[in-house]
């Protein structure tokens, strides 16, 4: 696909235009304080509305709230479905696709990346606790040749763009129904096969057993110490979906698809641990045991991420459908509450989460399941006021019998904003975006996303501002250059750019690592009469404004 080069700079605020170096030009002067937040979206149909007074003229001199949306994509490792397109590609070909992939996300005026670093208890990095995954290098336990750290890659590339990396693990699975090579002899299925059970076509580590969970845990925190993430997510995995046969690739399609689990399921075999808990005193049902089992790591990881560093954010997707005795009337399928032992709505409840991504991966017309109504009941169900950002099924923008045209996801878009308590939504998987399935792309850039966005902020972790930056501006034959830098207090990740080109103020983001920058002039704008520059923390939250450049 192709945009007009020139626009895109301009809304990007020039990007990072080389400028070797610029004047200090006019002097920083506060903007008039403003809410950091956006202003609130229209409730939800049939709500009452309150009468309120018309709102006075806008100030041509005070730009408007920041955009705020959290807009990101799922790129999956596992089966390579989306990165690397095979194991094993050289290491060139591997960083060339990641950056595609990097400058796509950007070019759509995304945000975030969930990125899949844990596919099935191995690692697309090196780690002391599981091998290099077979996705990655074609065997697991082979290290990269030449040797390097794709997450660190990815980080600092994605960062570098203004993007935010979220770093994806799978919390149970230890081998996949697509795996080929040999177990390495790191794997925990080889160093404690008491703890990993085969499932069908799968290797599971049982949720009942401690060792297991502590080890996901350990590698998780691992992961958080020592990579400068933005975020940890966990997907729809726990318990697994329920098969029928021992030969079984798992029927997660049949959930999602007809709302059933197998007709006929074959018992996840937790006997022993099931039976130690029993002569250890335990009282609760297998059922409510099982749950027991996933709810103690969910709260032990937010914990856990809580101590290691405050400002990473924990996000988990489950299932769609909630819990059958909570669903709103007409909503029927699958649950993953009696069938993978997921409480998500306890969850929400204790507030051991910072960001829920159910997948709601329906139509908006399909009745027993759809988008709105499973969105709204998600909403109810946050009274600790969580973000919920939906997962969209853009995949499914295909040539199947059940495809979506891309107009569904367009109107998904939409139904997430025309509700208070949504500021944001992720796409499965990106995939569909770099393929620019049926124009989705280019519809989501010229109609949904036809500016940046910040991520919302999350205030429950932290609420403290930056400082303001320090700014210079100057009249280029082009365009406005910009050298901004750090203002004191708490560090900046990006820097919120507003410029007026007439009556219109443009909104940009900018990543702090590039303080350089040209507002090119537009052809149909002219050149930038005013230019009003924040800073914004990893948080979210925003400082003061200041006049960086006004036209005399």
């Amino acid at each position: 696909m192709v945009f007009n080069a020139k626009k895109r700079l301009t809304l990007s605020a020039g990007v990072a235009a080389g400028l070797a170096a610029l004047l200090e030009g006019c002097s920083s002067t506060p903007v008039p304080p403003m809410s950091p937040s956006a202003p609130a979206l229209p409730p939800a149909p049939g709500a009452p509305v309150a009468s309120v007074p018309p709102a006075p003229p806008a100030d041509p001199r005070v730009p408007p709230p920041a955009p705020r949306e959290f807009r990101a994509a799922w790129v999956s490792t596992v089966a390579n479905i989306d990165w690397p397109s095979r194991g094993n590609l050289p290491v060139a070909k591997q960083q060339a696709e990641a950056l595609a992939i990097l400058d796509r996300a950007r070019l759509l005026n995304l945000n975030a990346i969930v990125l899949q670093v844990r596919p099935s208890a191995d690692a697309i990095y090196p780690s002391e606790l599981e091998p290099w995954s077979e996705f990655l290098t074609g065997q697991q336990g082979r290290p990269p040749a030449p040797a390097w750290d794709p997450l660190q890659f990815w980080i600092e590339q994605a960062h570098a763009r203004g993007l935010e990396l979220h770093a994806w693990f799978n919390p149970y699975r230890a081998r996949h129904a697509t795996a080929r090579t040999p177990l390495a002899a790191n794997h925990i299925a080889r160093r404690r096969p008491d703890v990993v059970k085969p499932y069908g076509r799968y290797l599971w580590m049982d949720p009942g057993e401690a060792a297991a969970s502590q080890h996901t845990l350990d590698v998780v925190l691992d992961v958080v110490h020592r990579y400068d993430i933005d975020g940890v997510h966990i997907d729809d995995y726990f318990y697994p979906y329920p098969i029928d046969t021992a030969n079984a690739a798992g029927p997660e399609g049949v959930a999602l698809d007809a709302g059933v689990g197998a007709r006929q399921e074959l018992e996840f075999p937790d006997q022993p641990s099931w039976q130690r808990y029993l002569l250890g005193g335990g009282t609760l049902d297998r059922a409510h045991w099982r749950r027991q089992n996933v709810n103690a790591l969910i709260e032990a990881m937010y914990t856990g991420i809580r101590k290691e560093k405050a400002w990473v954010r924990f996000g988990i997707s489950p299932f769609g459908i909630g819990r059958p005795d909570k669903r709103p009337p007409g909503i029927v399928g699958f649950s993953q509450y009696d069938k993978l032992y997921a409480d998500a709505e306890l969850w929400l409840a204790n507030g051991w989460l910072d960001y829920l991504a159910p997948q709601l991966y329906w139509p908006v017309a399909q009745a027993p399941q759809a988008f709105d109504v499973l969105l709204d009941y998600w909403l109810a169900q946050n009274t600790r006021a969580r973000h919920v950002w939906p997962g969209l099924y853009t995949s499914r923008i295909d040539n199947s019998a059940k495809a979506f045209a891309p107009e569904e996801i367009v109107k998904q878009i939409g139904v997430t904003r025309s509700r208070n308590g949504v500021r944001g939504h992720l796409h499965f998987s990106i995939a569909a975006l770099m393929e620019n399935r049926k124009g989705i792309a280019d519809q989501l850039r010229t109609q949904a996303y036809q500016t940046a966005a910040l991520t919302p902020p999350t205030p429950w972790l932290g609420a403290e501002p930056p400082g303001a930056p320090q700014a210079a501006a100057r009249r280029e034959s082009n365009g406005v250059a910009l050298k901004l830098s750090p203002g004191g207090g708490k560090p900046a990740t990006h820097y919120a750019i507003w410029s007026r080109y007439g009556n219109e103020w443009r909104f940009a983001v900018a990543p702090a690592s590039r303080p350089v920058l040209l507002l090119a002039d537009d052809a149909a704008g002219g050149a930038a009469q005013m230019v009003v520059v924040s800073a914004v923390d990893r948080l979210g939250n925003e400082s003061e404004r200041i006049n960086v450049y006004a036209r005399s």
